[in-house]
């Protein structure tokens, strides 16, 4: 009976055995397949555990480590701040801000410029992370980032707005002089009839409206320019901006109040973030043309700094808020309301936030007014920032 029931065992044991051979067999292909699907696409991808340790980086991020890295060293996938550039190309991007220790620090994140290499092999390579769980209780556990070359399109992007800005630029002269000219009519006009005042009445204005297109061109085209970022307070800034915009909303019968704590630190040019406000405050105040009341609020947010401009005006629809910074794009109810503009200004706001390293985003119901909300890194407390 007991070797029978030895027998029985052994067998039981066969069989587990067998099957935890099967299950590593069938875990190791799958292994296999996962490295194997890595490799072959031209995407570079690192994952990191809570700490920022290496838990796998596939081929194509090696070569983009390749580039990263100067000829004395070796490939760090966590470590490659040495030849990793800012949206300048040149100044070098701090350890704090590369994408594998932001993503470290739980960060999510998606088209994150970065220039990777010197010379003529220096490549601009879009960045974007995602979290990973742990499975235990659920807190942060590491994440994925991808790296993917997209050099061909920025070259493409900067020569189409070089274009836009030498076209303009062109256009600009002849504009000046024809106005001139109308404006000279204009004021020796006297022995003119109402007919011939009015068609040069009618030449001027639109001639002055290709003037401000051609304006917001060049505007549009210098927002893509590099910014020169230094330590900020963002409080000033925003009162600035609303000073400057105080006559416009008085015009308008629109209020204007701030919730800001001062002083609010970033790391902004303040030159064009400063664009960028007026921009977003001024659109408040013109999208709001019943009157109402435009809300500035900027407050710190961990290693952010969240920015948020809210009217009370006209609003739009989800489908029209998805698509307002794209270039020219106007909506339905401000053609209808004949509400001056070409639909650059949102676009150029766009710009020079991601150029921060930021993200814009817009929340609209139609009738329900519109808040946007910017979000910037916020950098080093300025006792530990260096100058700029």
């Amino acid at each position: 009976m007991a070797g029978s029931n030895a027998q029985l065992l052994q067998e039981r044991v066969k069989r587990r055995d067998y099957a935890l051979r099967q299950l590593l067999a069938a875990s190791r292909q799958r292994e296999t397949l996962l490295k194997t699907i890595l490799d072959t696409i031209d995407v570079g991808i690192v994952a990191v555990d809570s700490k920022g340790e290496t838990l796998l980086v596939n081929n194509q991020q090696r070569a983009f480590l390749r580039l990263a890295t100067p000829s004395e060293g070796s490939p760090d996938p966590a470590h490659h701040e040495q030849l990793v550039f800012g949206l300048d190309r040149q100044t070098p991007l701090p350890p704090e801000k590369s994408p594998v220790r932001r993503a470290t620090r739980g960060e999510t994140f998606s088209d994150y410029l970065v220039w990777f290499g010197s010379g003529a092999e220096q490549r601009a390579i879009s960045t974007a992370a995602r979290g990973m769980k742990n499975n235990i209780d659920d807190r942060f556990g590491g994440a994925v980032i991808v790296f993917r070359d997209v050099t061909d399109v920025v070259e493409a992007l900067a020569a189409k707005d070089e274009l836009v800005a030498n076209v303009s630029h062109e256009f600009g002269s002849p504009l000046t002089s024809i106005l001139g000219n109308l404006d000279l009519v204009l004021r020796n006009a006297e022995e003119l009839s109402p007919g011939p005042r009015r068609f040069v009445e009618i030449a001027q204005r639109n001639a002055g409206r290709l003037r401000a297109l051609v304006e917001d061109l060049l505007l549009s085209a210098a927002a893509v320019e590099v910014v020169h970022l230094r330590r900020t307070d963002l409080a000033g800034l925003i009162e600035n901006s609303l000073v400057s915009a105080q006559a416009q909303a008085n015009a308008a019968n629109v209020g204007l109040v701030a919730e800001v704590a001062a002083p609010l630190w970033a790391d902004a040019d303040p030159l064009r973030l400063g664009q960028a406000l007026d921009n977003l405050v001024s659109n408040a105040i013109k999208y709001s043309p019943g009157g109402g009341l435009v809300s500035v609020r900027a407050a710190r947010n961990d290693s952010w700094v969240r920015l948020e401009v809210q009217d009370t005006g006209m609003g739009m629809t989800a489908d029209e808020a998805a698509r307002i910074f794209t270039r020219f794009f106007r909506t339905d109810a401000a053609r209808q309301a004949a509400i001056p503009g070409v639909g650059l200004g949102l676009s150029i706001t766009k710009s020079i936030v991601e150029r921060h390293g930021g993200s814009i985003t817009c929340f609209s119901r139609p009738g329900g007014g519109s808040t946007f909300v910017v979000a910037l890194p916020a950098g080093a407390p300025p006792e530990y920032a260096t100058a700029g």
